[in-house]
């Protein structure tokens, strides 16, 4: 193994060997290919000031990659930009240009550069390796630890036949079904990433990152979730820094021998010392106890929301449809959702078409006694408005134009039971069930 400069307990030099020719080869490349990839000077992208430097190097990469793509890459006549998913063409084009500047710089830099090792460079690549991954563990970690990066399934989910979901919302309700599960799941990548923060720790957090990211990758490549490029980067800088420890580790845990401490690049300078100190503060400021607070203060919002412009809760069936509307276009059942939001059982692609049921955003008035249909909450204007009437709780009666075709719909409550929905739990099981 090659070492950093200096021991952790000694600040003089050590002289370490030449590096192979590939190990300069590779550190050259992952080092170029690692600071695009991560961009450590976008992390602080949300403060003030910092935020037009991250702009302006997001508006320079967005060029750089669509003129890649367009001279060189053509993944896609037009790239579609990442939106939910990070395996978008865009996402492949941009993997393809870090690629290329880091080739081209690879043999730039092999040219122009003849010194002996890159130990100190080596280090600290490491370093900021380490708190990218951290940064990642956390952020995903901590909404976990809260149940909201994967929620439970919705009234609109649970009436959806298993068989329409795609894999990737499947695996989702999986996590989101169960609570305790996801905090787990959270808390790893929490201990991950505060293992990592540390240099005594650093080995044993990358152990336990790149087992969680592991799991992460395989889930997102056999269940078909697109963040299948983000996740293998995670998973291969999670291990990257146990590469410099290789052969420590194959010594202590494969070859049963003794292997000595690691040597780590000290700063004997007090006042270096003390800015590495304020800006470690800063990072677990900005990125574990303010993440914490939010996420905390959004779930107890969460958990006692204030709905306004709600109409009711519950599973609807529709006992009659009248109107000169196409049957496929008929409204078979309809659900609202504990917000302003819903679904119906249509293939009108008027409405936002998901798993064979029209999904909606609405706006109520309850002074004209009309509800507006919308396709999102984003949606400022309506795809159509209908006057309704709700006798009693179990009743409703709609009446208003769809595509300019006057249509009357009554609605009755059905108390739908959904056993997935009773998060049952026994420590006793007689049977399968």
């Amino acid at each position: 193994m090659i070492s950093p400069l200096t021991s952790e307990s000694s600040a003089t030099v050590r002289v370490t060997d030449n590096w192979l020719f590939w190990r300069k080869l590779l550190f050259r490349f992952s080092c170029i290919y690692l600071l695009l990839y991560m961009s450590p000077w976008t992390w602080l992208g949300d403060l003030p000031l910092l935020n037009v430097v991250a702009e302006l190097y997001g508006q320079a990469e967005d060029w750089l990659v669509n003129l890649g793509n367009t001279y060189l890459f053509h993944v896609k006549d037009v790239l579609v930009p990442m939106n939910g998913s990070g395996d978008t063409s865009y996402g492949y084009a941009q993997l393809c240009l870090f690629t290329l500047i880091a080739v081209v710089g690879t043999a730039v830099w092999t040219v122009v550069d003849k010194r002996r090792n890159y130990d100190v460079g080596y280090y600290w690549l490491l370093v900021g390796v380490r708190y990218y991954v951290a940064m990642v563990a956390l952020r995903y970690g901590i909404i976990k630890l809260f149940g909201q990066q994967m929620i439970f399934p919705s009234l609109s989910a649970l009436a959806t036949p298993l068989g329409d979901f795609l894999p990737m919302r499947f695996s989702w309700y999986f996590i989101g079904y169960s609570t305790p599960y996801q905090f787990f799941s959270g808390a790893v990548e929490v201990l991950a990433g505060v293992l990592l923060l540390f240099r005594r720790t650093s080995t044993l957090g990358a152990f336990v990152a790149a087992s969680v990211f592991l799991n992460v990758m395989m889930m997102n490549l056999c269940y078909d979730i697109p963040v299948k490029l983000f996740s293998i980067h995670l998973f291969v800088m999670s291990n990257f820094p146990l590469l410099g420890d290789a052969q420590r580790l194959l010594n202590f845990f494969v070859f049963n021998k003794p292997t000595q401490p690691a040597f780590r690049i000290t700063i004997p300078n007090r006042r270096l010392r003390m800015v590495r100190t304020g800006l470690k503060v800063a990072f677990v400021v900005l990125f574990l106890i303010l993440p914490v607070w939010e996420t905390y203060q959004r779930t107890s919002w969460n958990s006692n929301p204030t709905v306004k412009g709600k109409l009711t809760t519950g599973f609807f069936e529709v006992e009659r449809f009248q109107g000169n509307v196409a049957d496929s276009l008929r409204w078979k059942d309809l659900i609202f959702e504990q917000n302003t939001t819903g679904s119906i059982q249509t293939a009108d692609t008027l409405l936002r078409q998901r798993y064979r049921r029209g999904y909606f955003s609405y706006a109520l008035d309850s002074t004209k006694n009309t509800i507006a249909f919308k396709k999102s909450s984003m949606d400022t204007s309506a795809l159509f408005t209908m006057n309704y009437t709700m006798p009693d709780t179990n009743h409703l009666l709609l009446r208003g134009k769809i595509r300019n075709d006057t249509v009357l719909i009554a609605l009755k409550r059905q108390n739908r039971h959904f056993q997935l929905a009773e998060r049952q739990f026994h420590w006793l099981s007689e049977a399968n069930r």
